[in-house]
């Protein structure tokens, strides 16, 4: 569970991501994945949220997320969490980490930072080689997307508050540019807006995130002459 002090404020749209503790497995199976859906869907009823697409890998799983009232995704991803791990737990003997510890998450900005964010996390299966396209992986929103009626049961898709191009199939089909690949990276590993520099800017100053805007790496020594 997260052990940051940053708010995650109601009306902004986050990536959500966590992994199983030492490059574990989460989800060994369609049962385990499905048991997974069902404590969402739990969840969900207990901590209303706006699911926009999601993705489970058998080590991790990508939410983006939209939650109504600031506090909301970390209450939501908490519960989800727990509840999950005392499903893996029960009837078992002893216990441990299943997760790898706090979630890591960033916000995205509504508008075409949004498509690329979801159009990465429905590739994902695609990345990671498990098949063609990512239609064909049946733990993700892409095929519950293009084809609702046809698609087997997931989780309940909410509206975006853009429109969601209508030939989807063959946007989320095509990879992603190596810039943005990069890009979305790079807000997952530091938490950084997702957005143009000036949205970025402006939530990294509203959420405390200002830090995920600098480089990396130690600031230069000053010239005791300068």
């Amino acid at each position: 569970m997260p052990r940051t002090t940053r708010t995650a404020l109601g009306e902004m749209i986050f990536h959500v991501l966590n992994r199983a503790n030492a490059r574990g497995v989460l989800f060994d199976g369609p049962a385990d994945h499905s048991a997974f859906e069902r404590i969402t869907r739990r969840t969900v009823e207990y901590v209303p949220m706006r699911i926009l697409a999601y993705c489970l890998m058998p080590t991790h799983w990508h939410f983006v997320l939209w939650p109504r009232s600031d506090g909301d995704l970390a209450a939501f991803v908490h519960r989800l969490t727990t509840t999950h791990v005392r499903h893996l737990y029960r009837g078992s003997v002893g216990a441990g980490h299943i997760y790898q510890g706090t979630f890591k998450s960033f916000p995205i900005e509504a508008d075409d930072h949004l498509l690329t964010v979801c159009r990465y996390v429905e590739r994902n299966p695609v990345r990671a080689g498990l098949v063609a396209a990512p239609t064909h992986w049946p733990w993700s929103s892409a095929l519950g997307r293009v084809s609702p009626h046809t698609a087997p049961p997931g989780l309940d898709l909410a509206a975006w508050p853009i429109p969601v191009p209508p030939d989807w199939d063959q946007f989320v089909r095509a990879p992603l540019t190596a810039r943005e690949l990069d890009d979305c990276r790079r807000a997952l590993a530091r938490g950084r807006p997702f957005g143009s520099s000036t949205w970025q800017r402006r939530t990294a100053q509203q959420l405390g995130l200002a830090s995920t805007l600098r480089p990396r790496g130690r600031p230069r020594r000053r010239d005791p002459a300068g």
